[in-house]
């Protein structure tokens, strides 16, 4: 069996990091060897488990362990020749020690380490599911696009810059007080962009990855969970499911503050409904108890799960596909919660084309059958994006 991937992600303080938890021990009650990692550098796995968590595996209970990813360790460990030249760079620029070494410490290597573990995992086979409790949503979305973006610049601009290294190395390397990447660094972009590539391949599957969105009931988290699932499906990543967190049950106090507040929930909640509907929504009700760590993680996944099994893939549709009708090609990308004048579509070149949705592009690279087609126009149906191509 393949290893699993399961995404929790959403507005800051939906829940997160609870039905992250939560989903990791009943997957670990089930059987399944269960590692769930935190990607968010305000990590709160060890208040939601009961434990310190760390960046090395902790083992929680049996089939269950967790993680927290800290960039300075990862730094330390994985990214040494990295982090080494850039800081060498900087000093040979002017910067003192502490600056340099901050630098190194670049946007983005939190993300990078967490799909790095993805890959290792899945290669070893130690693991039968990753539960991944990430930041909001806006950090997602960067993690999620990383290997397809990585992917792009690869194609165009890698092979270019390892052979202008090679030869600077030789002639300009030997004049110059500016270091040159050493072979051991060229080394470790090389790792870096084999394992984006095999990362991708896990991320693209929908039978493997999937992620599931947490909101509360209320007006601006829904606005920014459609915006998320939109831009999720430009990335194509499959959603399977909405978690709806902090739910005041019916049995509440129906008089003065909790009246009003139970009548405006079931407003927001028709609405998650009609907007989201046929998706699978699961809502998780507010309760009053004393339990704490991993005993009220089993209270929560009852709640949401009651008793299945959260590694069933509840949607495995891909947001992205092509298509074949009357000797015309199609490109279909999921578009939901879209008008077509907010979206912008133009040829980057022969081998790709790019799309934007708001605040977030994507490059998409054309399949070899489709590097010389002529693009015919683009139709806005059913929530779907039809881009028509003709080849020649």
């Amino acid at each position: 069996m393949d290893m699993r991937l399961i995404i929790y992600t959403g507005k800051g303080g939906v829940g997160k990091t609870s039905t992250s938890a939560a989903t990791a021990h009943r997957l670990s009650k089930l059987g399944y060897r269960t590692l769930l990692m935190s990607t968010d550098s305000a990590h709160s796995l060890g208040d939601s488990l009961g434990v310190d968590v760390g960046c090395e595996i902790k083992t929680i209970s049996k089939n269950f362990d967790a993680l927290e990813i800290d960039i300075i360790h990862e730094m330390r460990t994985k990214w040494a020749d990295i982090q080494k030249y850039i800081a060498d760079f900087m000093l040979s620029q002017g910067m003192g020690d502490i600056t340099a070494e901050e630098m190194a410490m670049f946007p983005g290597m939190e993300m990078i380490s967490a799909l790095f573990y993805v890959n290792q995992f899945s290669e070893e086979g130690r693991y039968d599911v990753i539960v991944m409790d990430t930041a909001p949503t806006g950090e997602t979305l960067r993690l999620l696009s990383l290997p397809e973006v990585a992917n792009w610049y690869v194609v165009r601009f890698y092979s270019m810059f390892k052979k202008l290294m090679s030869l600077a190395r030789a002639t300009v390397g030997k004049m110059t007080s500016i270091p040159l990447p050493s072979s051991e660094v060229m080394d470790s972009i090389d790792i870096l962009k084999d394992t984006m590539q095999r990362v991708g391949k896990i991320l693209d599957d929908p039978d493997r990855t999937t992620v599931r969105l947490v909101l509360n009931p209320e007006h601006m988290v829904i606005k920014e969970t459609m915006r998320a699932y939109t831009y999720l499906s430009l990335y194509n990543r499959n959603v399977d499911m909405l978690v709806v967190n902090k739910v005041i049950p019916e049995e509440a106090m129906e008089t003065g503050f909790f009246s009003e507040k139970l009548e405006e929930q079931r407003e927001h909640i028709q609405y998650i409904h009609d907007a989201f509907d046929p998706m699978e929504i699961r809502l998780c009700p507010m309760r009053k108890t004393e339990l704490r760590g991993l005993e009220m993680l089993e209270v929560m996944a009852q709640s949401v799960y009651g008793d299945g099994d959260p590694m069933e893939v509840f949607s495995d549709s891909s947001p992205m596909g092509f298509d074949t009708v009357d000797g015309v090609d199609m490109l279909i990308l999921k578009m939901p919660f879209v008008d077509i004048a907010d979206v912008e579509l133009f040829r980057v070149d022969a081998t790709s084309l790019a799309v934007r949705v708001g605040s977030q592009k994507r490059n998409i690279h054309l399949p070899d059958s489709l590097i010389s087609a002529e693009i015919l126009g683009a139709d806005f149906k059913d929530d779907e994006l039809i881009i028509k191509f003709k080849r020649e």
